[in-house]
């Protein structure tokens, strides 16, 4: 379908997306008749369902962490339709390349959520054999790459993934998330003046959640939004309601496809909020007000799309109850699977490493299994 892009506040239609902002979805549950007609009502549903879960997982998991069962957690409380809406509209060979909050794609798209937990807590069921910091999972299973702690880096490495592919001939695009913060790094407008450039197939993704920690973001730039930086660098770009799960599948969507298609690169400005702490060592109570935090609470993406389902009878009350009882065994049976796991062994230290292991690190090897055992 075509995508309509709506004045903010008003029924107006725009010939510029990157002032306004595209919605489908209104707040009050209601979904424009031409959406509703593209997507199944099974596809809506677990959209909600793929939301709520990761709701109840970051509730969860921030409890473990002020228990100190876990050591560090970012939840993406607020901002949950970007990542999933990208999980389904991502094809299997497509790569992510996620900053903070972005993980629950691992899970949409079939990434078993014991080896997800336990890459949290580092043990020996963590795939990643605890050498990672908390929440930076990767896997190759389902083209997931690790996000980094330095501020933007994944931008250029996606578009160099997406030019190799290119390069290859193989049907795949890229998917490279940021937050409003990391516009106001090199790496982000190298990555978009490259991508223009070469015509990589890659999807920029901006999630505006308003703050970066505790800096907002009218002190990130001078632009009117972060959407027409990329129409500067020569791509589309489109500002969307980054609290309507529909409207952002069906923009992720629509820009993979041209993508694929070999028309290059776009930037998404997805328009959202943060409510919850940045990570587990902040408290956003010292730089944003309550009343703000109120406003956006009204634009939740799962209370939204819960009217929506419910209007057209595909959500009850009681249905949502069952499906949260169902969310919240299924997050405690695994908890306490990974949480029975030990440490990983030491000698997993020189796995991985090279692809045949050098002489230098066999007698490392050799030398630590001759150490009696403390």
């Amino acid at each position: 379908m075509s995508l309509a892009v709506v004045d903010e506040g008003s029924a107006r239609f725009s010939d510029d997306p990157t002032s306004s902002l595209l919605g489908v979805l209104g707040e009050d549950g209601e979904l424009a008749p031409e959406a509703a007609a593209a997507l199944s009502p099974e596809l809506l549903v677990r959209m909600y369902r793929e939301m709520r879960r990761i709701r109840v997982l970051d509730q969860r998991m921030t409890t473990l962490q002020r228990q100190g069962r876990v050591g560090f957690y970012g939840a993406c409380t607020g901002q949950e339709a970007g990542a999933v809406a990208a999980g389904l509209a991502a094809a299997p060979g497509d790569w992510i390349f996620p900053a903070l909050r972005e993980n629950a794609i691992l899970l949409v798209r079939g990434f078993a959520l014991t080896s997800y937990l336990a890459q949290i807590y580092g043990n020996s069921a963590d795939p990643l054999k605890g050498r990672q910091m908390p929440n930076h999972i990767s896997s190759k299973s389902v083209h997931h790459v690790s996000w980094s702690s330095c501020i933007g880096t994944q931008l250029p490495h996606a578009v160099g993934a997406a030019l190799a592919a290119k390069m290859k001939g193989d049907p795949v695009a890229t998917i490279a998330f940021c937050g409003d913060g990391a516009t106001s790094a090199g790496d982000f407008h190298g990555a978009l003046n490259f991508a223009a450039v070469l015509q990589a197939p890659t999807v920029f993704i901006c999630q505006n959640n308003q703050w970066s920690i505790s800096v907002p973001v009218s002190r990130q730039t001078a632009s009117a939004t972060i959407a027409a930086k990329g129409r500067a660098y020569g791509m589309p770009a489109v500002r969307v309601d980054g609290n309507d799960v529909v409207a952002c599948y069906l923009a992720i969507g629509e820009a993979l496809g041209r993508a694929r298609a070999g028309g290059g690169p776009t930037l998404l400005e997805l328009l959202t909020y943060r409510m919850a702490p940045h990570s587990t060592s902040d408290d956003p109570s010292r730089y944003r007000s309550a009343d703000e935090v109120e406003s956006w609470t009204r634009k939740d993406p799962l209370e939204r799309m819960a009217r929506h389902l419910a209007r057209r009878g595909l959500l009850s009350s009681a249905d949502d109850e069952r499906l949260e009882q169902e969310l919240l065994a299924h997050i405690a049976a695994a908890v306490a699977e990974v949480e029975g796991q030990g440490a990983p062994e030491v000698s997993t230290l020189f796995e991985d490493v090279y692809a045949e292991v050098p002489w230098h690190l066999t007698e490392q090897r050799n030398s630590l299994h001759k150490e009696p055992p403390e």
